[in-house]
């Protein structure tokens, strides 16, 4: 939605564009990793193609004004992949793509987790299982905010996009959360979930198999479609049809945990880690890009 004295709104990017600039999201990503403390790599990989979708092609955001009122807001609940998010918005253009160095590094504002102090980030996430309560209610506030005009059609209220992890459907307030975006009928709200298949301690089946995902979605009432979510067309088809869903909608993402690091793509051991010597950044560099066929990819606070 744009307002009659703000139209932030740019002309679509092409697949080519979109995927450009995830490999632009990737490599800042390692770089981050090289860092002194290291970061969430698997699970940031994982979003990356997500977050393109959301930041260059979908949502109605204007990185000149990031507090601009009628925004779509996105809510990183999986906050442990704040990687991802950073990266994104220094490729979108709300921070300088020079401050990604600074990630945790003394008086960055680049935290592990999300800083509300960067903007584009509207919540400060990393305790699991809270970012859809979170978005239930920016939703809910932007559509009172966008009236309540006779014809249904006429309403136009900003959206609300949420990420998860498939781990973090473990979570008993997630679904406490999809069952209120039900009964308010949320139709500007759009989960999309990032079904890598791992979590800090191993595979989400054998820590607790939550399997099928997307009929539990469905099964709380919500529109649901599942989606390659490393497949940046079918990803914006996607996103398009949630966003005209009649009530709150779920993407569910497969995806592969470490996507587009050859060596690390789909192991447990992706989900942290440190790059603290230059063969590591090296072998890690050198890979990207390799990604291997089919995987599904979990040590350290965060999970999916």
């Amino acid at each position: 939605m744009t307002g009659p004295e703000h139209q932030p709104t740019t002309a679509q990017p092409t697949t080519a564009q979109l995927a450009a600039s995830a490999r632009a999201v990737r490599e800042h990503i390692v770089d981050m990793c090289a860092g002194p403390e290291g970061g969430h790599l698997g699970g940031s990989m994982s979003a990356v193609e997500i977050l393109v979708a959301l930041f260059f092609r979908t949502m109605d955001i204007d990185p000149a004004d990031p507090e601009w009122k009628q925004r779509d807001i996105f809510v990183l609940s999986k906050g442990h992949a704040a990687m991802a998010l950073y990266a994104t918005l220094a490729e979108r253009g709300f921070i300088p793509r020079a401050e990604v160095a600074t990630f945790c590094r003394p008086g960055s504002r680049l935290a592990t987790h999300g800083n509300v102090a960067v903007p584009g980030v509207e919540f400060a996430t990393g305790s699991l299982g809270h970012g859809l309560a979170l978005a239930n209610g920016t939703a809910w506030a932007q559509r009172q905010a966008g009236g309540a005009a006779e014809d249904a059609a006429a309403r136009t209220p900003a959206r609300t996009f949420v990420l998860l992890g498939d781990g973090e459907l473990q979570e008993g307030t997630v679904w406490e959360a999809a069952q209120v975006a039900r009964a308010l009928n949320a139709d500007n709200l759009v989960a999309v979930v990032d079904v890598n298949g791992f979590q800090q301690t191993g595979a989400v089946r054998e820590v607790s198999d939550g399997a099928p995902v997307a009929d539990r979605w469905a099964g709380f009432g919500w529109h649901t479609v599942e989606v390659d979510g490393h497949d940046l067309a079918a990803l914006g088809e996607a996103l398009d049809g949630a966003v005209r869903a009649p009530g709150p909608a779920a993407v569910v993402c497969r995806t592969v945990k470490a996507r587009g690091v050859g060596v690390l793509e789909g192991r447990p051991a992706s989900h942290f880690v440190r790059l603290d010597t230059e063969r590591k950044l090296a072998r890690v560099r050198s890979s990207l890009g390799a990604a291997a066929p089919a995987a599904s990819g979990g040590g350290r606070p965060g999970r999916g």
